[in-house]
């Protein structure tokens, strides 16, 4: 009876420590940061001709790439993938991701990156703005994120305090 037993412990004790190792490796495979390529800030100035794009309103959609690149790679969930030159001079000459026909996918496959990413900044006037986020699956095809925040003012703190309401409201509701 005592081999027996001894025999259905280790049994029992071996199985507990595959599901321990299965799922400690699943673990480890969930809390991998998922490799973005960031496609950058777009700005849609529906006003150009009465207000023209400033030097201040292009000095804020690169602020705003940088903290939105810098808050996801904080929070541990997300890595970005460099650009090349080649690669940005494409995107810039080209329609702006989301307008492209797919083109933001082959971009993310190019890079060989599971989530692709781009902000969309539409300026109605000087007191009234949208800031958009968008990321997308790649080998899905599918926007998984998209999220819109309404901007009162053109000013950094404006723009800056839309980001940070839009990161801490729903796509890091969890990341103080």
């Amino acid at each position: 009876m005592t081999l027996s037993f001894l025999s259905a412990f280790r049994a029992t004790a071996t199985a507990f420590a595959a599901t321990c190792l299965v799922w400690a490796s699943s673990l480890a495979e969930a809390h991998e940061p998922h490799s973005v390529a960031f496609l950058g800030v777009h700005f849609q100035n529906d006003n150009e001709m009465y207000e023209p794009t400033s030097d201040a309103e292009r000095h804020r959609m690169v602020k705003i790439e940088q903290m939105f690149k810098a808050r996801l790679t904080e929070s541990g969930r997300f890595r970005f993938a460099e650009i090349g030159p080649d690669l940005k001079a494409r995107i810039s000459a080209g329609q702006p991701p989301g307008e492209c026909g797919g083109c933001e996918v082959e971009y993310g496959k190019e890079l060989g990156t599971e989530q692709i990413a781009w902000i969309n900044v539409q300026k109605v006037s000087n007191l009234i703005l949208n800031l958009n986020v968008y990321m997308a699956d790649v080998a899905a095809n599918k926007i998984t994120f998209v999220r819109s925040v309404d901007t009162r003012g053109n000013t950094d703190e404006s723009w800056e305090r839309s980001l940070n309401f839009l990161l801490k409201r729903y796509l890091l509701p969890d990341v103080s």
